[in-house]
């Protein structure tokens, strides 16, 4: 039995430890912040491929005690009339209909699952050196502690650490845009989606989404191209109407309730600028491996970020379980999962970007994954786990 170290509890680091666990791995999860960070971040929606991963895990009752969720989604144009209408999810099984929660829950609920399987996740533990060897590999921590395992996953997010240890030439870039995300209870009648509906429009300086919880709480999106990031001082000392009067103005160009809505939002508004990683990074390093956001970081133009990440912690514990060596399992691995998650990330990108047209491959590349029928297939490739 190999142990794993996996460096972040976000929602890569603990699902990658759930399968990991449950394909009979001895794995431990060390995370920077001192607690399980219910409060941070912004909404998500999952997918019917992430949801798929969930039940690998066997975490779907986990997941689907929290949220609500998403069956319809709806298109309108910048005169607020309705141009499409589709449903979401896969008909027939209630497990893989889309779902609607904010992050730090979903990242709460998966580290409580962990921890009622008695995976260890330590918090507070904030990586500052990897040390890789031919025996095994140590993480190093500020706190001057550290542990040894026989392969590190950096499941660090955007900013990640163990890739600044590995990859120290490789950088995050900028997308195109700036997005924000906000809450209201007091949204108009207009913004107030039917049970299950998520509703996106396109405007004509913004992309916007909007759907309502069965408690009445309206959550929101906008994304606004600009030729710069925000910087982190900026965002920073915003004052707390800054977006909501920034935005209000060019949501008003269109005849939607987009506007109304973010108008009747009191709470503060949270601002990030869309990010994603290079195609070609390197995830691998001696005997560490690079998952989740730290490796493909896409722009949330998709909505795939979770999705992948979950979808990374399921195939990458059915390789290492069923290979016979563990270079020959990431090897495997790498081979599954670059070609989609950088598909995602370019087709993410052009959308944030205002470009509706592949980024051409490389001669002799293997093609994208492009389907639920061939991610199943990925996700199943081999008996399910344990």
């Amino acid at each position: 039995m190999a142990r794993l170290l996996v460096i972040g509890g976000g929602i890569a680091g603990t699902a990658a430890a759930l399968a990991l666990d449950k394909a009979g791995q001895e794995v431990a999860v060390y995370e920077a912040h001192p607690d399980s960070a219910e409060d941070i971040g912004a909404f998500l929606t999952l997918a019917s491929n992430g949801l798929r991963a969930l039940a690998q895990l066997d975490a779907t009752a986990a997941v689907t005690a929290i949220g609500f969720p998403l069956t319809t989604l709806r298109l309108l144009d910048a005169e607020g009339g309705e141009v499409a209408r589709a449903p979401l999810g896969e008909a027939g099984d209630p497990r893989l209909r889309y779902r609607c929660l904010r992050r730090g829950e979903l990242n709460a609920a998966l580290q409580t699952e962990a921890a009622r399987r008695g995976i260890g996740v330590v918090h507070g533990a904030r990586l500052a050196s990897v040390e890789s060897g031919s025996e095994g590999v140590t993480a190093h921590f500020t706190d001057g502690s550290s542990a040894t395992g026989d392969l590190l996953l950096g499941a660090d997010g955007l900013n990640s650490t163990v890739r600044r240890s590995t990859a120290p030439a490789v950088q995050p870039r900028y997308a195109g845009q700036r997005v924000f995300y906000g809450y209201t209870t007091r949204a108009p009648a207009a913004g107030v989606a039917e049970a299950g509906c998520i509703t996106m429009i396109r405007g004509s300086a913004t992309a916007f989404g909007h759907t309502t919880s069965p408690d009445g709480e309206t959550y929101w999106f906008a994304r606004v191209s600009a030729d710069a990031p925000l910087t982190a001082d900026e965002i920073a000392h915003a004052t707390p109407t800054q977006w909501r009067d920034l935005l209000v103005p060019l949501l008003r160009e269109d005849a939607t309730p987009a506007a109304d809505i973010v108008a009747a939002t009191t709470a503060p508004v949270l601002v990030t600028n869309a990010t994603e990683m290079p195609g070609g990074t390197p995830w691998r390093s001696g005997r560490t491996l690079l998952i989740g956001d730290a490796a493909h970081a896409a722009s949330p133009a998709t909505g795939q970020g979770a999705s992948m990440a979950l979808e990374d912690a399921v195939i990458l514990a059915k390789c290492l379980r069923d290979a016979p060596d563990t270079e020959s399992a990431l090897t495997h691995y790498e081979a599954l999962r670059r070609p989609r998650v950088e598909h995602n990330t370019t087709v993410s990108g052009n959308i944030s970007r205002g470009v509706h047209t592949p980024a051409p491959r490389a001669p002799g590349s293997p093609p994208p994954v492009r389907t639920d029928e061939e991610v199943t297939r990925q996700l199943e490739w081999t008996a399910a786990l344990r």
